[in-house]
């Protein structure tokens, strides 16, 4: 099919406010597929960027240039003015990013984080909306990162209907080593350009690209990766993955496999449901070739074929093994039955790795927290609970949230005592203090089976 290439009449310049453009854009995504858009770059305007601003968070880190949004708020309209005419005159340069380091869950490493100045996210975001508008209408349904109106949980929930109720006897567990850090730019380039024929927006994403990295007092620029932190960084993976991976998955392995195959993806974290053995291990070994082509490897430590499913207890009990489970998204899964005994349910716990890089953070968080006033170090408290229920409180988790509640007041226990003389709280003080400020009780949030608990 020949792809089309003339201006886009869904995106004339009228008096339209700029979400019924994006949605015109959408629709006309949507209903050619294989529609090239050259005219976009003029939605980059005041009315775009101000939405985007608003939409900023109020406390993010600054970059570089230590500019935050309350101080670009003080004169935003005339920000905004001068930003779109550099935008437009093309002689908009991003800044390099602020290299900071944070903890990497269940590791001694730490995971490398770019934070780009306060304009750059501004423009990034703006990009976002645009390019959100044409692939949202491309990206595979079992694609679930750092899209609208999708999250883990809806992963998850996908991950359960597939495993329990479609006929799975194996699943691949992978992993992507270092997935951001070797994104081909030329590659993904390429990629953007399947449809967005819009030189401008092809240049200043290429600009985000070599924006370079300041570390230390000087600035690295890499022709690989995509700086983690930044607004953009998350669909372009995407981008990525959907090319090199998801439509390899739908269009040509799917069809060759003997039986089922489901591949659901969260960002570079995926698994892959089969039916059969020998699709699962064939899959397994053409992963690695197939993302070899694009600069990336599999984490070969990470990434198994293992048997799981209906069968999966069973007939590793007959081997006098123990049935194998599996990570993702922070939750081991497992073979086990529904509440009577009788039929099969994968249930999941949350992962050993998770659990303690969790409690490590509450830790390291008390250790700072010890300056503050006791009634805000409990209410903060309380909310950092409120967030672990509300994350990783799915069905069957019960036990797994249950056990880090009672880690966390242990740890409060042990804190609270530091404050003060030595030994100045006991227990039976520490547990008056529950009954008349209580922490929020461990209670399922989520429910694996279609809804969510409110």
């Amino acid at each position: 099919m020949v792809a089309l290439r003339e201006e886009t009449p869904a995106v004339h310049r009228s008096g339209e406010p700029v979400g019924t453009k994006l949605r015109r854009i959408a629709e006309k995504a949507r209903k050619e597929p294989a529609f090239k858009f050259t005219s976009l770059y003029h939605l980059m305007n005041e009315e775009l960027l101000r939405g985007c601003f608003k939409r900023l968070r109020n406390d993010a880190a600054a970059g570089i240039d230590k500019m935050t949004k309350e101080m670009y708020a003080e004169n935003l309209e005339a920000n905004l003015s001068k930003l779109v005419d550099r935008l437009h005159r093309l002689s908009y340069i991003p800044q390099p990013v602020r290299r900071k380091y944070i903890p990497k869950p269940g590791s001694t490493k730490q995971r490398p984080l770019g934070i780009p100045c306060f304009e750059d996210k501004l423009v990034q975001a703006g990009l976002v909306r645009i390019l959100e508008s044409v692939y949202e209408q491309d990206f595979i349904a079992d694609s679930y990162g750092f899209r609208p109106s999708r999250s883990c949980h809806n992963a998850l929930k996908s991950l359960s209907e597939t495993v329990e109720n479609k006929p799975v006897n194996h699943v691949v567990e992978a992993d992507i080593k270092g997935f951001f850090d070797n994104v081909d730019q030329e590659w993904l380039i390429k990629f953007l350009a399947h449809r967005i024929e819009d030189k401008r927006i092809q240049r200043m994403v290429k600009r985000f690209l070599r924006a370079g990295v300041a570390e230390d007092g000087s600035v690295t620029v890499s022709d690989v990766g995509t700086p983690q932190g930044g607004v953009i960084s998350p669909l372009l993976a995407n981008i990525y993955l959907h090319y090199t991976l998801d439509l390899w998955f739908e269009k040509v392995y799917r069809k060759s496999c003997s039986g089922f195959a489901r591949l659901i993806r969260y960002a570079d974290d995926f698994v892959v449901c089969f039916r059969y053995k020998l699709d699962a291990e064939r899959f397994h070994m053409e992963l690695g070739k197939r993302l070899g082509k694009f600069g990336l490897e599999v984490e070969p430590t990470k990434t198994k074929v293992m048997e799981f499913g209906r069968f999966a207890v069973q007939n590793a009990k007959r081997r006098g093994e123990k049935a194998e489970t599996f990570d993702f998204l922070g939750l081991t899964h497992y073979c086990s039955t529904k509440r009577d005994g009788n039929g099969f349910r994968m249930k999941r716990v949350t992962a050993r790795k998770k659990f303690i890089a969790k409690l490590r953070d509450f830790k390291e968080w008390l250790k700072r927290a010890r300056i503050l006033k006791t009634k805000d170090l409990w209410e903060t408290a309380k909310a950092k609970l409120r967030g672990h229920y509300n994350y990783y409180g799915v069905t069957d988790n019960l036990h797994g949230i249950v056990r880090f509640f009672e880690e966390v007041k242990k740890l409060l226990f042990k804190w609270l005592n530091r404050r003060g003389k030595k030994n100045c709280l006991n227990w039976e003080k520490f547990n008056k203090m529950l009954e008349r400020f209580p922490l929020p009780k461990p209670r399922i949030m989520v429910s694996m089976f279609g809804f969510t608990v409110n």
